[in-house]
């Protein structure tokens, strides 16, 4: 009876490293958020970027070695497997990690601003607010003077509707050039998996255009009430998921170009399709329950 070799990678810096990084950029960023941080010290911002350096830094060289393992044919069957259900259930982290924030939207909607209003057994919570009246998007806040809400909320039907072309348009190029990828025709993969990336980058063009003018034009910012609070911790983490996944995919269409994947063996492509694909569903339901309804 044979028996197949399993490779135990060697012990590695990286995860304790990586854990720093992530340390360094929540203080940051929750000392930034919260004012924590004396407007003149940057602590913060400071403590966030280098978070930020380090954990670009971790990911370039942890990533290369793991390359440089698969290029060298050390990976069997059972490690593919591994790295399958690695990424399935990083994908499913993330996909609770979105699901908390649409619950939080969830309840702020159908629950928290009709009690508000004195709906419901505990509508008696309208005396915290005297005159509120419930509707969503919430354009009122407690205090207008201190925080005002948004005067007006984004059309759905511009550049909202624009970006989702856009990336509904991108999980069909990629869907394409694995197609291609399966059957070894590289130079469709080269030119697919670049209209992936062109029209990732493009989404993230015109979501800046909508955070400036949301800003500038409308009132909508993270101090604009719950509406802009959930607006942008929404749009503003998918945004940031939509900029890793175009990274991974410059990364992917680079090793393309360099021969290292092939119709068998090229998992470091459907994990990057897949992470993909999650970001566009998640866009879907943006647009759906934070645009439109």
């Amino acid at each position: 009876m044979s028996t197949q070799s399993y490779y135990v990678p060697h012990q590695s810096r990286w995860p304790i490293l990586a854990s720093i990084a992530l340390f360094l950029m929540a203080m940051g960023a929750g000392s930034y958020i919260n004012g924590l941080s004396e407007p003149g010290d940057g602590l913060g911002g400071i403590s966030l970027l280098a978070g930020a350096v380090l954990m670009a830094y971790i990911l370039i060289r942890w990533f290369g070695n793991v390359i440089r393992e698969s290029r060298a044919g050390l990976y069997s069957e059972q490690m593919d497997a591994s790295f399958r259900w690695g990424m399935s259930w990083f994908i499913f982290s993330e996909v609770m990690f979105f699901a908390a924030f649409f619950g939080a939207l969830f309840y702020v909607r159908t629950l928290a601003v009709p009690w508000l209003g004195g709906e419901g057994d505990k509508g008696v919570t309208n005396m915290l607010w005297q005159g509120f009246e419930a509707q969503w998007p919430l354009m009122t806040t407690p205090d207008m003077e201190a925080f005002p809400g948004p005067k007006a909320v984004i059309d759905p039907w511009h550049l909202p509707l624009l970006n989702t072309i856009l990336l509904l348009s991108s999980s069909v190029t990629v869907t394409i050039a694995h197609a291609a990828l399966k059957r070894d025709s590289r130079n469709p993969v080269v030119i697919w998996l670049a209209a992936t990336i062109i029209l990732g980058a493009v989404f993230l063009y015109y979501q800046a255009i909508e955070y400036v003018e949301a800003y500038q034009e409308l009132g909508l910012t993270l101090s604009a009430g719950i509406y802009g609070a959930t607006f942008f911790v929404l749009t503003g983490f998918h945004g940031l998921h939509v900029t890793l996944g175009t990274f991974m995919l410059i990364i992917i269409w680079i090793r393309v170009m360099r021969g290292h994947f092939s119709s068998k063996h090229h998992f470091g492509f459907e994990a990057v399709s897949w992470y993909w694909h999650f970001v566009d569903v998640v866009w879907v339901g943006l647009f759906l329950f934070v645009y439109i309804l």
